[in-house]
Protein backbone atom coordinates (compact mmCIF):
# COMPACT_ATOMS: atom_id res chain seq x y z
CA UNK A 1 0.00 0.00 0.00
CA UNK A 2 2.85 2.30 0.69
CA UNK A 3 4.08 2.26 -3.01
CA UNK A 4 0.74 2.91 -4.41
CA UNK A 5 0.33 5.98 -2.14
CA UNK A 6 4.16 6.96 -2.81
CA UNK A 7 5.43 5.38 -5.79
CA UNK A 8 7.24 2.29 -7.27
CA UNK A 9 10.32 2.02 -5.95
CA UNK A 10 13.18 2.15 -9.19
CA UNK A 11 14.44 -1.19 -10.27
CA UNK A 12 17.79 -2.44 -9.01
CA UNK A 13 20.27 -3.78 -11.10
CA UNK A 14 20.22 -7.69 -10.74
CA UNK A 15 16.70 -7.94 -9.07
CA UNK A 16 15.00 -10.82 -10.27
CA UNK A 17 11.92 -10.54 -13.20
CA UNK A 18 9.22 -10.45 -11.26
CA UNK A 19 10.28 -8.43 -7.99
CA UNK A 20 11.55 -5.78 -10.26
CA UNK A 21 8.53 -5.91 -12.24
CA UNK A 22 6.85 -5.81 -8.99
CA UNK A 23 8.23 -3.04 -7.70
CA UNK A 24 8.30 -0.99 -10.99
CA UNK A 25 4.58 -0.77 -12.34
CA UNK A 26 2.07 1.32 -11.88
CA UNK A 27 0.08 -0.87 -9.22
CA UNK A 28 -3.12 1.57 -9.26
CA UNK A 29 -3.15 1.11 -13.01
CA UNK A 30 -3.56 -2.52 -13.23
CA UNK A 31 -5.75 -2.62 -10.24
CA UNK A 32 -8.23 -0.07 -12.14
CA UNK A 33 -7.74 -2.76 -15.19
CA UNK A 34 -8.79 -5.56 -13.17
CA UNK A 35 -11.45 -3.49 -11.32
CA UNK A 36 -12.77 -2.91 -14.72
CA UNK A 37 -12.48 -6.33 -16.35
CA UNK A 38 -14.68 -7.97 -13.45
CA UNK A 39 -17.49 -4.90 -13.83
CA UNK A 40 -17.51 -6.49 -17.75
CA UNK A 41 -17.97 -10.13 -16.57
CA UNK A 42 -20.65 -8.65 -14.19
CA UNK A 43 -22.36 -7.07 -16.90
CA UNK A 44 -22.02 -10.18 -19.12
CA UNK A 45 -23.84 -11.66 -17.13
CA UNK A 46 -27.03 -9.37 -16.95
CA UNK A 47 -26.63 -8.13 -20.96
CA UNK A 48 -25.68 -11.63 -22.56
CA UNK A 49 -28.61 -14.04 -21.79
CA UNK A 50 -31.12 -12.80 -23.93
CA UNK A 51 -29.28 -12.55 -26.78
CA UNK A 52 -27.72 -16.10 -25.90
CA UNK A 53 -31.50 -17.41 -26.01
CA UNK A 54 -32.65 -15.59 -29.50
CA UNK A 55 -29.57 -17.38 -31.15
CA UNK A 56 -30.68 -20.56 -29.50
CA UNK A 57 -27.16 -21.06 -27.83
CA UNK A 58 -26.54 -21.65 -23.86
CA UNK A 59 -27.50 -18.37 -21.47
CA UNK A 60 -23.90 -17.85 -20.37
CA UNK A 61 -22.14 -18.70 -23.83
CA UNK A 62 -20.96 -14.99 -24.48
CA UNK A 63 -20.13 -14.64 -20.99
CA UNK A 64 -17.89 -18.15 -20.96
CA UNK A 65 -16.12 -16.38 -24.35
CA UNK A 66 -15.39 -13.13 -22.60
CA UNK A 67 -13.49 -15.00 -19.33
CA UNK A 68 -11.67 -17.07 -22.34
CA UNK A 69 -10.50 -13.98 -24.46
CA UNK A 70 -10.38 -11.96 -21.32
CA UNK A 71 -7.81 -14.46 -19.23
CA UNK A 72 -5.91 -14.18 -22.76
CA UNK A 73 -6.16 -10.43 -22.44
CA UNK A 74 -4.60 -10.27 -19.37
CA UNK A 75 -1.63 -12.96 -19.98
CA UNK A 76 -0.60 -10.65 -22.73
CA UNK A 77 -1.03 -7.51 -20.88
CA UNK A 78 1.24 -8.89 -18.07
CA UNK A 79 3.54 -9.92 -20.96
CA UNK A 80 3.92 -7.04 -22.51
CA UNK A 81 4.21 -5.01 -18.93
CA UNK A 82 7.87 -7.25 -18.40
CA UNK A 83 9.29 -5.78 -21.93
CA UNK A 84 11.32 -3.01 -22.03
CA UNK A 85 10.37 0.21 -24.26
CA UNK A 86 13.26 -1.18 -26.94
CA UNK A 87 11.17 -4.39 -26.98
CA UNK A 88 8.01 -2.69 -27.19
CA UNK A 89 8.68 -1.20 -29.96
CA UNK A 90 9.79 -3.51 -31.88
CA UNK A 91 7.08 -5.92 -31.28
CA UNK A 92 4.60 -3.09 -32.01
CA UNK A 93 6.49 -2.31 -35.40
CA UNK A 94 6.04 -6.21 -36.56
CA UNK A 95 2.27 -5.82 -35.21
CA UNK A 96 1.81 -2.85 -37.14
CA UNK A 97 2.60 -4.18 -40.80
CA UNK A 98 0.71 -7.80 -40.07
CA UNK A 99 -2.59 -5.69 -38.97
CA UNK A 100 -1.74 -2.83 -42.08
CA UNK A 101 -1.58 -5.50 -44.39
CA UNK A 102 -4.66 -7.50 -43.01
CA UNK A 103 -6.58 -3.73 -43.06
CA UNK A 104 -5.69 -3.68 -46.62
CA UNK A 105 -7.09 -6.85 -47.73
CA UNK A 106 -10.05 -6.68 -46.06
CA UNK A 107 -12.05 -5.40 -48.70
CA UNK A 108 -11.21 -8.69 -50.61
CA UNK A 109 -11.51 -11.02 -48.08
CA UNK A 110 -13.68 -9.82 -44.89
CA UNK A 111 -16.90 -9.87 -44.23
CA UNK A 112 -19.65 -7.10 -42.73
CA UNK A 113 -21.68 -10.03 -40.81
CA UNK A 114 -25.08 -7.64 -42.18
CA UNK A 115 -23.76 -4.43 -40.51
CA UNK A 116 -23.11 -2.63 -43.65
CA UNK A 117 -19.18 -2.20 -42.75
CA UNK A 118 -16.70 -4.97 -43.90
CA UNK A 119 -14.63 -4.47 -40.33
CA UNK A 120 -14.17 -8.85 -39.78
CA UNK A 121 -12.19 -11.57 -40.73
CA UNK A 122 -14.51 -14.94 -40.11
CA UNK A 123 -12.49 -17.54 -38.84
CA UNK A 124 -15.53 -20.03 -38.92
CA UNK A 125 -15.13 -20.38 -34.63
CA UNK A 126 -14.53 -16.47 -34.11
CA UNK A 127 -13.79 -13.03 -35.87
CA UNK A 128 -11.19 -10.81 -36.05
CA UNK A 129 -10.79 -6.72 -36.47
CA UNK A 130 -7.78 -5.75 -37.41
CA UNK A 131 -8.20 -2.43 -37.08
CA UNK A 132 -7.94 -3.44 -33.44
CA UNK A 133 -4.37 -4.99 -33.26
CA UNK A 134 -3.64 -1.53 -36.09
CA UNK A 135 -4.03 0.63 -33.30
CA UNK A 136 -1.48 0.42 -30.61
CA UNK A 137 1.35 -0.60 -33.37
CA UNK A 138 0.55 2.20 -35.80
CA UNK A 139 1.23 4.39 -32.11
CA UNK A 140 4.48 3.00 -31.72
CA UNK A 141 5.36 3.68 -35.03
CA UNK A 142 4.11 7.03 -35.15
CA UNK A 143 6.40 7.65 -31.65
CA UNK A 144 9.57 6.25 -33.08
CA UNK A 145 9.66 8.65 -36.19
CA UNK A 146 8.84 11.34 -34.33
CA UNK A 147 11.55 10.49 -32.32
CA UNK A 148 13.86 10.09 -34.82
CA UNK A 149 12.94 13.47 -36.46
CA UNK A 150 14.30 15.25 -33.05
CA UNK A 151 17.82 13.53 -33.61
CA UNK A 152 20.62 15.39 -35.20
CA UNK A 153 20.20 14.19 -38.78
CA UNK A 154 17.41 12.25 -38.09
CA UNK A 155 14.50 11.43 -40.91
CA UNK A 156 11.60 14.01 -41.41
CA UNK A 157 9.78 12.11 -39.18
CA UNK A 158 6.97 13.87 -38.42
CA UNK A 159 6.31 14.14 -42.39
CA UNK A 160 6.80 10.31 -42.69
CA UNK A 161 3.74 9.57 -39.78
CA UNK A 162 1.37 12.38 -41.05
CA UNK A 163 1.79 10.36 -44.77
CA UNK A 164 1.02 7.25 -42.49
CA UNK A 165 -1.63 8.52 -40.85
CA UNK A 166 -3.46 9.65 -44.04
CA UNK A 167 -2.99 6.41 -45.44
CA UNK A 168 -4.17 4.44 -42.76
CA UNK A 169 -7.43 6.84 -42.43
CA UNK A 170 -8.00 6.46 -45.79
CA UNK A 171 -8.18 2.40 -45.87
CA UNK A 172 -10.21 2.64 -42.50
CA UNK A 173 -12.82 4.85 -44.03
CA UNK A 174 -13.10 2.59 -47.12
CA UNK A 175 -14.41 0.14 -44.49
CA UNK A 176 -16.52 2.06 -43.97
CA UNK A 177 -15.18 2.55 -39.35
CA UNK A 178 -14.73 6.65 -39.41
CA UNK A 179 -14.97 5.70 -36.13
CA UNK A 180 -11.47 3.85 -35.47
CA UNK A 181 -10.11 6.26 -37.77
CA UNK A 182 -11.34 9.34 -35.84
CA UNK A 183 -9.40 7.41 -33.09
CA UNK A 184 -6.00 7.21 -35.14
CA UNK A 185 -6.11 10.64 -35.84
CA UNK A 186 -6.77 11.68 -32.57
CA UNK A 187 -3.93 9.71 -31.26
CA UNK A 188 -1.28 11.11 -34.26
CA UNK A 189 -2.93 14.80 -33.00
CA UNK A 190 -1.66 13.82 -29.57
CA UNK A 191 1.72 12.79 -30.27
CA UNK A 192 2.58 15.60 -32.99
CA UNK A 193 1.40 18.23 -30.56
CA UNK A 194 3.76 16.64 -27.93
CA UNK A 195 6.40 16.65 -30.66
CA UNK A 196 6.34 20.43 -31.09
CA UNK A 197 3.96 20.93 -34.09
CA UNK A 198 2.57 24.18 -34.52
CA UNK A 199 -0.64 25.45 -33.55
CA UNK A 200 -1.23 26.73 -37.31
CA UNK A 201 -0.70 23.55 -38.86
CA UNK A 202 -3.10 21.68 -36.14
CA UNK A 203 -5.67 24.60 -36.84
CA UNK A 204 -5.24 23.33 -40.46
CA UNK A 205 -5.35 19.58 -39.91
CA UNK A 206 -8.76 20.10 -37.68
CA UNK A 207 -9.91 21.82 -40.62
CA UNK A 208 -9.18 19.39 -43.21
CA UNK A 209 -10.88 16.79 -40.92
CA UNK A 210 -13.94 19.07 -40.80
CA UNK A 211 -14.12 19.09 -44.80
CA UNK A 212 -13.55 15.11 -44.81
CA UNK A 213 -16.37 14.71 -42.64
CA UNK A 214 -18.62 16.41 -44.65
CA UNK A 215 -17.02 14.89 -47.73
CA UNK A 216 -17.79 11.49 -46.31
CA UNK A 217 -21.54 13.09 -45.01
CA UNK A 218 -22.27 13.84 -48.70
CA UNK A 219 -21.03 10.37 -50.30
CA UNK A 220 -21.21 7.59 -47.36
CA UNK A 221 -24.99 6.14 -46.98
CA UNK A 222 -23.56 4.60 -43.84
CA UNK A 223 -21.97 7.68 -42.28
CA UNK A 224 -24.69 10.10 -43.45
CA UNK A 225 -27.49 7.44 -41.49
CA UNK A 226 -25.65 7.87 -38.39
CA UNK A 227 -24.91 11.97 -38.22
CA UNK A 228 -28.79 12.28 -39.77
CA UNK A 229 -29.86 10.46 -36.34
CA UNK A 230 -27.87 11.96 -34.04
CA UNK A 231 -29.32 15.58 -35.20
CA UNK A 232 -32.54 14.80 -35.42
CA UNK A 233 -34.40 16.45 -32.39
CA UNK A 234 -36.53 13.21 -31.70
CA UNK A 235 -35.04 10.03 -30.77
CA UNK A 236 -37.05 6.85 -32.25
CA UNK A 237 -37.55 5.10 -29.08
CA UNK A 238 -37.13 1.54 -31.25
CA UNK A 239 -33.50 2.59 -32.28
CA UNK A 240 -30.36 1.15 -30.52
CA UNK A 241 -30.24 4.79 -29.31
CA UNK A 242 -33.56 5.04 -28.36
CA UNK A 243 -33.77 2.47 -26.23
CA UNK A 244 -30.56 3.39 -24.26
CA UNK A 245 -31.53 6.48 -23.68
CA UNK A 246 -34.79 5.23 -22.51
CA UNK A 247 -32.64 2.83 -20.12
CA UNK A 248 -29.81 5.32 -19.08
CA UNK A 249 -33.42 7.48 -17.60
CA UNK A 250 -35.31 4.64 -16.31
CA UNK A 251 -31.89 3.90 -13.99
CA UNK A 252 -31.99 6.47 -12.30
CA UNK A 253 -29.12 7.50 -9.27
CA UNK A 254 -29.69 3.63 -7.70
CA UNK A 255 -31.27 1.82 -10.74
CA UNK A 256 -33.90 -0.54 -11.08
CA UNK A 257 -32.09 -3.79 -9.16
CA UNK A 258 -29.63 -6.52 -10.64
CA UNK A 259 -31.41 -8.71 -13.46
CA UNK A 260 -34.55 -5.99 -13.73
CA UNK A 261 -33.56 -4.34 -16.50
CA UNK A 262 -34.95 -4.63 -19.98
CA UNK A 263 -32.93 -2.78 -22.52
CA UNK A 264 -30.69 -6.10 -22.82
CA UNK A 265 -33.67 -7.75 -24.41
CA UNK A 266 -34.41 -5.19 -27.17
CA UNK A 267 -30.72 -4.02 -27.87
CA UNK A 268 -29.22 -5.97 -29.58
CA UNK A 269 -25.42 -4.84 -29.15
CA UNK A 270 -26.30 -4.43 -25.59
CA UNK A 271 -23.14 -6.34 -24.46
CA UNK A 272 -20.73 -4.77 -26.86
CA UNK A 273 -21.33 -0.97 -27.97
CA UNK A 274 -23.90 -0.25 -25.34
CA UNK A 275 -23.22 -2.16 -22.52
CA UNK A 276 -22.89 1.22 -20.39
CA UNK A 277 -26.90 1.33 -21.11
CA UNK A 278 -27.04 -1.94 -19.39
CA UNK A 279 -24.74 -0.72 -16.36
CA UNK A 280 -27.06 2.60 -15.60
CA UNK A 281 -30.32 0.38 -15.63
CA UNK A 282 -29.61 -1.76 -13.66
CA UNK A 283 -26.60 -0.19 -11.45
CA UNK A 284 -27.88 3.39 -12.00
CA UNK A 285 -25.15 6.56 -12.14
CA UNK A 286 -23.03 5.41 -8.98
CA UNK A 287 -21.87 1.86 -11.45
CA UNK A 288 -21.43 4.59 -14.15
CA UNK A 289 -19.43 7.11 -12.03
CA UNK A 290 -17.51 4.50 -10.91
CA UNK A 291 -16.61 3.19 -14.77
CA UNK A 292 -15.75 7.10 -15.54
CA UNK A 293 -13.42 7.01 -12.37
CA UNK A 294 -11.54 3.91 -13.32
CA UNK A 295 -10.84 5.19 -17.13
CA UNK A 296 -9.64 8.21 -15.71
CA UNK A 297 -7.28 6.91 -13.11
CA UNK A 298 -5.39 5.22 -15.58
CA UNK A 299 -5.33 8.13 -18.54
CA UNK A 300 -4.19 10.70 -15.66
CA UNK A 301 -1.77 8.53 -13.77
CA UNK A 302 0.11 7.47 -17.39
CA UNK A 303 0.30 10.98 -18.29
CA UNK A 304 1.78 12.11 -14.50
CA UNK A 305 4.21 9.24 -14.70
CA UNK A 306 5.15 10.19 -18.97
CA UNK A 307 5.64 13.84 -17.30
CA UNK A 308 9.08 12.24 -15.58
CA UNK A 309 9.75 10.20 -18.88
CA UNK A 310 13.27 11.33 -20.65
CA UNK A 311 13.50 9.29 -23.77
CA UNK A 312 11.31 11.02 -26.40
CA UNK A 313 9.74 7.73 -27.70
CA UNK A 314 8.59 6.31 -24.55
CA UNK A 315 6.70 9.63 -23.49
CA UNK A 316 5.69 10.22 -27.48
CA UNK A 317 4.32 6.41 -27.79
CA UNK A 318 3.07 6.56 -24.00
CA UNK A 319 0.70 9.68 -24.07
CA UNK A 320 -0.50 8.07 -27.46
CA UNK A 321 -1.75 4.95 -26.04
CA UNK A 322 -2.93 6.80 -22.89
CA UNK A 323 -4.52 9.72 -25.02
CA UNK A 324 -6.64 6.73 -27.56
CA UNK A 325 -7.38 4.39 -24.36
CA UNK A 326 -9.13 7.23 -22.99
CA UNK A 327 -10.97 9.06 -26.04
CA UNK A 328 -12.77 5.26 -26.63
CA UNK A 329 -13.80 5.56 -23.26
CA UNK A 330 -15.38 8.62 -23.46
CA UNK A 331 -16.30 7.73 -27.07
CA UNK A 332 -18.23 4.53 -26.13
CA UNK A 333 -20.38 6.32 -23.30
CA UNK A 334 -20.86 9.70 -25.29
CA UNK A 335 -22.66 7.58 -28.08
CA UNK A 336 -25.08 6.03 -25.10
CA UNK A 337 -26.16 9.48 -24.28
CA UNK A 338 -25.94 10.96 -27.44
CA UNK A 339 -23.64 13.72 -26.93
CA UNK A 340 -21.89 11.85 -30.04
CA UNK A 341 -23.69 10.27 -33.19
CA UNK A 342 -23.06 6.46 -32.95
CA UNK A 343 -19.41 5.02 -33.89
CA UNK A 344 -19.94 1.07 -33.67
CA UNK A 345 -17.03 1.03 -30.81
CA UNK A 346 -16.59 -0.92 -27.57
CA UNK A 347 -15.79 0.05 -24.17
CA UNK A 348 -12.51 -0.96 -23.61
CA UNK A 349 -12.14 -4.15 -21.18
CA UNK A 350 -15.76 -4.29 -20.27
CA UNK A 351 -17.42 -4.76 -23.80
CA UNK A 352 -17.48 -8.39 -25.42
CA UNK A 353 -15.49 -9.08 -28.39
CA UNK A 354 -12.03 -11.45 -28.44
CA UNK A 355 -10.27 -8.64 -30.81
CA UNK A 356 -11.47 -5.66 -28.56
CA UNK A 357 -10.57 -7.26 -25.32
CA UNK A 358 -6.82 -8.79 -26.80
CA UNK A 359 -6.01 -5.73 -28.55
CA UNK A 360 -6.59 -3.87 -25.23
CA UNK A 361 -4.51 -6.11 -23.66
CA UNK A 362 -1.66 -5.10 -26.12
CA UNK A 363 -2.73 -1.68 -25.36
CA UNK A 364 -2.49 -1.12 -21.74
CA UNK A 365 0.63 -3.63 -21.42
CA UNK A 366 2.05 -1.50 -23.16
CA UNK A 367 1.19 1.46 -21.89
CA UNK A 368 2.46 -0.06 -18.10
CA UNK A 369 5.91 -0.89 -19.95
CA UNK A 370 6.09 2.56 -20.74
CA UNK A 371 5.38 3.87 -17.25
CA UNK A 372 7.35 1.38 -15.51
CA UNK A 373 9.58 3.26 -13.21
CA UNK A 374 13.19 3.40 -14.68
CA UNK A 375 16.59 4.66 -12.86
CA UNK A 376 16.85 8.02 -14.62
CA UNK A 377 17.16 11.51 -14.08
CA UNK A 378 14.04 14.16 -13.50
CA UNK A 379 13.04 16.01 -16.56
CA UNK A 380 13.96 19.17 -14.34
CA UNK A 381 17.53 17.95 -13.89
CA UNK A 382 17.95 18.43 -17.82
CA UNK A 383 16.69 21.82 -17.88
CA UNK A 384 18.56 22.89 -15.04
CA UNK A 385 21.42 21.79 -16.67
CA UNK A 386 20.81 23.13 -20.48
CA UNK A 387 20.51 26.08 -18.55
CA UNK A 388 23.91 26.38 -16.53
CA UNK A 389 25.70 25.65 -19.06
Amino acid sequence: MTEMVYGAVPARDGDPILPRWWRTIDKWSVSCILILFGIGILLGLAASPPLAERNGLANFYYVERQLVFGVMALITLFATTLMSPQMVRRLGVLGFLVALVAVMLLPVLGTDYGKGAVRWYSLGFASVQPSEFLKPGFVVVAAWLMAASQEISGPPGRSMSLALVLVIVGFLALQPDFGQAALVLFGWGVMYFLAGAPILFLAAAAGVVVLGGMFAYSNSEHFARRIDGFLTPDVDPTTQLGYATNAIREGGFFGVGVGEGQVKWSLPDAHTDFIIAVAAEEYGLILVLIIIALYATIVVRSFLRLIRERDTFTRLAGSGLAAMFGIQALINMGVAVRLLPAKGMTLPFVSYGGSSLIAGGITLGMLLAFTRSRPQGRMQDVFANRKGR
